[in-house]
């Protein structure tokens, strides 16, 4: 029998029309996004479901929009399907903001409260950097070690060091403009074949996220985790956690830290997780699944046809 786990997409996989489909075949889904716009008191949802593409991708509504289409799938699954979460998946993890989804959806923290603790950290992440002072890159076939001998030498007195470990050969680094900028030069330098600046505004998860890391953790103080029903594979640590105190410690660390999704997955896959099931928008963590560990089975659901596929299989 099939071990799974449930993992929620970050950053990246959002596109206008996501949850339309969800609404319009599910009431369950459409009380999630009733609950998400009141709470963050504007129509998110029809920002989702309408664009325009340049207000979703502003990170304070990407962060808590990306989280309403995965709980949104999981209401469905639980209530209509019948299908509790603590029955099927033994673990959960997220990448990045991924993190506050999967600990909604083990019940660490309440819907209305993950949207407005990723509201609060979009806004705060925004404002950290002044535009056009940041950047991101990703490389594109090398492994860590040699990502990090090239962050060192391209930093000088600035910051630049890896965001994310995504697994496949693909590494994504953060920092300063003019030292990401260096890193690309040296990447290529060392053969790298492929180092590219991404179109994000705001350079996440390195040193210059810290005052974010300070708003994070006063935000997280003002809500009460409680304990996940299932385990959290956590980003910075690749780690189980539990504890909400070490939850919420964990989630501060990880806006200043790197994305550990490759050892994540493999730590997952050594305590005997072969299925893993996508619950939202995009296919993005799917694909870095299937890099890391080409014979596991992977699940994208996000589309009222996906989730009957889904139900059909568990």
């Amino acid at each position: 029998m099939a071990v799974h786990t449930f993992i929620f997409p970050g950053q990246g996989s959002q596109s206008v029309g996501m949850g339309r489909d969800l609404a319009a075949a599910f009431a369950d889904a459409r009380e999630v996004f009733e609950e998400v716009d009141e709470t963050l008191k504007f129509k998110l949802s029809k920002l989702m479901f309408e664009g325009p593409a340049e207000d979703l991708t502003l990170t304070e509504n990407t962060q808590p929009a990306l989280m309403a289409v995965s709980l949104a799938v999981l209401r469905v699954i639980e209530r209509e399907g019948g299908l509790k979460l603590a029955s099927r998946a033994v673990l959960v993890a997220g990448h990045s903001l991924g993190e506050y989804s999967a600990l909604a959806a083990a019940g660490s923290l309440r819907i209305t409260e993950a949207a407005q603790l990723l509201r609060e950290r979009g806004l705060a992440m925004q404002r950290a950097v002044p535009a056009g002072e940041g950047a991101m890159a990703a490389l594109i076939g090398v492994e860590m070690p040699l990502v990090a001998e090239i962050c060192a030498e391209a930093a000088g007195s600035e910051v630049v060091q890896p965001a994310n470990d995504n697994g496949g050969g693909q590494v994504v680094i953060s920092g300063h403009r003019a030292a990401v900028e260096r890193a690309l030069e040296i990447a290529r330098g060392r053969g790298v074949r492929r180092a590219m600046l991404l179109p994000v505004s705001a350079p996440f998860h390195c040193a210059l996220m810290a005052p974010v890391a300070e708003a994070v953790r006063e935000a997280l103080g003002r809500v009460r985790l409680a304990a996940p029903v299932v385990p959290l594979i956590a980003n910075i640590s690749a780690a189980q956690a539990s504890d909400p105190a070490e939850i919420a410690d964990l989630l501060v660390r990880q806006v200043t830290g790197t994305v550990r999704w490759r050892e994540s997955v493999l730590a997952m896959a050594a305590i005997g997780v072969d299925s893993f099931v996508e619950l939202g928008a995009g296919r993005v963590l799917s694909g870095l699944v299937r890099r890391i560990l080409p014979d596991a089975a992977v699940h994208a659901v996000a589309t009222p046809n996906e989730i009957e596929a889904l139900l059909r299989l568990l």
